[in-house]
């Protein structure tokens, strides 16, 4: 039998089950704040803007924030910490899941919920256009000569391009310098200014100073060269192992708070995936050289798990060996 007190509280749960069902029948109602925790012109920022424009004639509108920091951490904080309702969402990367694999930060993959994969972006070496070394082995062979000296730039430490960054110095078979910085678009910029010696980067946040010979690939982290870039190499084919601890992919994806109501995680997911799954952003995609791969869901919350199990194995052996 119910007391006056349960019937009490039975009726406001019902009420406020009632005006959330309301509430998410109508979603979204207003415009949704989309956290990239990375510089403005990074590649990641550059995939949300393009994205942008394609979810408001979906009837999504999102605002994108720029908040650096900690490789991700601090955006993904903010996005971990937010109501769940949808109006906050995040952009999720692989660089942030090493970070978390590692234990740099206290976030975890439980805390968010899981809409789209965006892209997988295999990483490249590069050099300033101004340097003389023209081939892999060129710049393997300097930093051989000049053992702990020599700069290699990346988008935050402990990620996916700080693990490539080793892999290349362990290639020469010597130390080297580790140069971090809280995004992409600044790591370029020094870079085509001399200010460091090699970066590794997404071809997304390097394609301009590419095609202006600003800067120089010379080897592609991946087991096939990249259909943009048919001259750049891979380092295996030229004879270096940089998957020795099982193969890692750098890929960037959509996320929510978790507990996300499975009424707008559906309309989130549905908006996202027919952006993603647009002709025009296609296009987009292949004119700044990121690969598509559509994944979705609970599939993507699997995936998202494998990687960072993947990761935290070879960072691991890579970092403590």
């Amino acid at each position: 039998m119910l007391t006056r007190r349960s019937l009490v509280g039975s009726l406001a749960l019902g009420a406020l089950g009632a005006r959330t069902a309301l509430a998410q029948s109508g979603f979204p109602a207003r415009e949704i704040t989309f956290v990239v925790p990375w510089n403005a012109g990074g590649s990641n920022d550059i995939l949300a803007r393009g994205l942008q424009p394609l979810l408001k004639e979906r009837g999504i509108t999102i605002i994108v924030e720029n908040q650096p920091g900690a490789t991700g951490a601090i955006g993904m904080r903010r996005v971990a910490t937010a109501n769940p309702d949808g109006y906050t969402l995040g952009m999720g990367t692989s660089s942030t899941l090493a970070y978390m694999a590692e234990g740099k930060t206290p976030l975890k993959s439980s805390q968010f919920t899981h809409i789209a994969r965006v892209s997988i972006d295999p990483l490249m070496l590069l050099v300033p256009g101004s340097s003389p070394y023209q081939t892999l082995d060129d710049f393997l062979a300097h930093m051989k000569k000049n053992p702990g000296s020599v700069s290699i730039g990346t988008p935050g430490n402990y990620n996916l391009n700080h693990i490539f960054a080793s892999m290349t110095a362990r290639a020469a078979g010597v130390a080297y310098i580790n140069a971090p910085y809280t995004g992409g678009a600044k790591v370029i910029t020094d870079l085509a200014g001399g200010q460091i010696q090699a970066a590794v980067l997404k071809p997304a946040e390097s394609l301009g100073q590419l095609q202006q010979g600003l800067v120089r690939a010379l080897g592609v982290f991946a087991d096939e060269r990249l259909r943009q870039f048919p001259d750049v190499p891979t380092f295996k084919e030229r004879g270096y192992d940089v998957f020795p601890f099982g193969p890692v992919v750098q890929m960037a994806y959509v996320v929510a708070p978790a507990k996300l109501p499975p009424e707008v995680r559906a309309k989130l997911i549905d908006g996202f995936t027919a952006a993603i799954g647009d002709q025009r952003f296609k296009d987009f995609a292949e004119r700044n050289a990121f690969l598509i791969a559509p994944l979705t869901g609970d599939a993507l919350t699997a995936e998202v798990d494998q990687v960072e199990q993947s990761i935290k194995v070879v960072a691991e052996k890579v970092f403590k060996s």
